[in-house]
């Protein structure tokens, strides 16, 4: 059913009861579990280990070494009134871990995707809608989900039933706690809690972990400051973060992300003391 595309051998280990479409291509050193399904147009790449009764859709990439634990399904139609049944896809990076149960859609409108970066690790009952975007290394706890349309930037953490609106942005190296309600953006570098969320500190240890230089982490904390401890409107303390805090690559993005923040942003917190 499916044919090696060299002279090499592929090295393949394929359950009999898996369901395999024909025009699926799959790498070297796959393996299929019993029961699962993978559908027209599949791609997996060389390593990856999809687990018993998972579906892997049409139109849906799996990148290198990833591994899709039982009974999720990865590329289903997405539960969008709008989807009319055009052409979408799904795309899923290198060495990335969906656990179990979880459910990742595809794209609404011809020819777009729903993008899962690389190194990410999606846990039991996660679910990832239509058109979403997660960058790389990002960590989402059983059962948080993100709406259509989300955007998760690189090494988010989203605790456990923690919910995103649709069209929310969280910004790089963020951390939301668990079973929070998120619908405005969180901004890079922050942590935030509750119901609706709220901005409770910066994430100092997700920063440090990221090689985030000592120099570059206090013009961070220096900018945080600025824009949610000197009572000054989003335009004024861009205006004034720009003005007074030394430029490096992350102030940069802090900036660009809250000169592109539509939906506004998750404000501060104020029963607490952050030093």
């Amino acid at each position: 059913m499916i044919q090696p595309e060299s002279k090499d051998e592929f090295v393949r280990n394929i359950h009999p009861s898996a369901i395999i479409s024909s025009s699926a291509r799959l790498g070297q050193n796959v393996t299929i579990g019993p029961y699962c399904v993978i559908g027209d147009e599949v791609e997996i790449g060389d390593g990856s280990i999809i687990g018993p009764h998972a579906v892997i859709d049409k139109w849906t990439t799996l990148g290198k070494d990833c591994r899709v634990f039982q009974f999720a399904s990865v590329g289903a139609e997405p539960q969008d009134l709008k989807f009319k049944g055009e052409k979408s896809y799904t795309v899923i990076g290198d060495r990335t871990t969906i656990r179990e149960g979880a459910t990742i859609h595809r794209a609404t409108g011809e020819g777009n995707e729903t993008r899962v970066g690389s190194d990410c690790l999606l846990m039991a009952y996660v679910h990832i809608a239509h058109n979403c975007t997660l960058g790389n290394r990002v960590i989402m706890s059983n059962l948080a989900s993100c709406s259509g349309h989300a955007i998760v930037e690189d090494r988010v953490v989203i605790g456990g039933m923690a919910g995103v609106h649709q069209f929310v942005k969280i910004g790089r190296n963020a951390m939301v706690g668990g079973m929070s309600k998120l619908v405005q953006d969180v901004v890079p570098f922050t942590l935030v809690d509750g119901h609706p969320a709220k901005v409770v500190g910066l994430n100092n240890v997700g920063i440090s972990r990221a090689g985030v230089p000592l120099e570059s982490r206090r013009l961070i904390k220096q900018a945080y400051k600025i824009l949610y401890r000197s009572g000054l409107s989003l335009p004024e303390a861009i205006a004034v973060i720009e003005q007074e805090v030394d430029s490096c690559e992350e102030v940069e993005h802090f900036l660009r992300f809250l000169r592109n923040a539509e939906r506004g942003i998750c404000r501060e917190r104020r029963d607490f003391d952050d030093k």
